[in-house]
C-alpha cells in the first residue's frame, strides 16, 4: 500500500464491534453477544439451562445456586425451633418460685374450703394439699395449725362416723372398720373407737335388720332364705357368731319346706 493509501486509512474513524468486545473476538452471533451482563437475559446452554455470568465474569449454575439457597434456607429454619426451646427454658428458669407466704394462704384457703363440706381426716388433708403441688413443709404446717385449733381430730371424726354408720345405716363393726380405714385414720384410733362398742349393741342391731329383711323371704325354702339373710348380714359387715343368732331368730324353726318358711 502506498503513503497515501496509509494517509487516508489514518483518516478513517476507528471500527466500532456492534456486538461488544467479547462477541467481536469470538465471532458470535448477536444472540449470543447478549450473554453480557448489560445486553439482556442470558444466552441458553444446551437443552434448557440458563447460566448466567457472575460479577467477575465467569459463568454461575444456576442448579447449584439454587440448592446452595435452600439448604442455607433450611439451615436456618432448623435451628428456630431448639432456639424457641431455649427461650422457653430460660423464661421458666428465670421466673421465681411462689414465695412460702402466699403458698401458706392458698393452702388455708383450700382446708377451710374442704372443712365446709364433711368431716376431713388428718389423712385426707394432707393428700389434698400435696395434690395441690404446695411445699411438704407448707403441707405439715397447715395440718399441724388445722389439728392444734381442733378442726382436725382424727378421733372425734372417726367416733362421728361410727354413730353415722352403725345407728344410721345399722353397719356392724366390719363394715366400720373398713370406712375408718378408707378415710385414713390410723388403726390405734379405730381401736379405741370400737372397743367402746358393747356387743350387746352390736347384736341387737343384727337381729333388727335380720328380721327386716326376713320379711321380703317369705315363700321361699328354709335352706335359700338362711343363705340369702347370711349374705345380706355379711355385707353389712357383721361377724359370723353375731349372723348366726340374728338368723336364728329371724328364721324360727318349724312349718313345712315344701310350704316355705314360717316367719314369727
Amino acid at each position: 500500500m502506498t503513503s497515501h493509501d496509509d494517509e487516508s486509512a489514518d483518516d478513517l474513524a476507528p471500527v466500532t464491534p456492534l456486538f461488544g468486545v467479547r462477541g467481536a473476538r469470538s465471532g458470535r452471533t448477536g444472540a449470543d453477544a447478549s450473554s453480557h451482563p448489560s445486553r439482556g437475559p442470558a444466552p441458553v446452554v444446551g437443552d434448557d439451562e440458563p447460566v448466567e455470568p457472575s460479577g467477575d465474569g465467569a459463568r454461575r449454575d444456576p442448579v447449584r445456586d439454587a440448592a446452595a439457597a435452600l439448604a442455607a434456607v433450611t439451615e436456618h429454619w432448623s435451628d428456630v425451633p431448639a432456639a424457641a426451646a431455649a427461650s422457653a427454658d430460660e423464661a421458666e428458669a428465670e421466673e421465681p418460685p411462689e414465695d412460702l407466704n402466699a403458698q401458706r394462704t392458698r393452702a388455708e384457703n383450700v382446708s377451710l374450703h374442704a372443712l365446709s363440706r364433711r368431716g376431713v381426716s388428718s389423712a385426707e388433708m394432707a393428700s389434698l394439699l400435696e395434690a395441690r403441688d404446695l411445699d411438704p413443709e407448707v403441707v405439715a404446717d397447715e395440718v399441724s395449725r388445722l389439728e392444734g385449733v381442733g378442726l382436725l381430730n382424727d378421733r372425734e371424726l372417726a367416733e362421728n362416723l361410727l354413730e353415722t354408720k352403725q345407728g344410721r345405716k345399722g353397719l356392724g363393726r366390719g363394715a366400720v372398720t373398713s370406712e375408718l380405714r378408707a378415710r385414713g385414720i390410723d388403726a390405734s384410733v379405730i381401736e379405741e373407737v370400737l372397743a367402746e362398742t358393747d356387743d350387746a349393741d352390736e347384736q341387737a342391731r343384727a337381729d333388727e335388720w335380720a328380721v327386716k329383711r326376713a320379711s321380703s323371704l317369705r315363700g321361699l325354702d328354709r335352706a335359700t332364705a338362711e343363705r340369702r339373710l347370711n349374705g345380706y348380714l355379711m355385707r353389712r359387715g357383721y361377724r359370723s357368731d353375731t349372723i348366726r343368732r340374728a338368723v336364728e331368730k329371724a328364721l324360727p324353726r318349724g312349718g313345712s319346706s315344701r310350704g316355705g318358711v314360717r316367719f314369727e
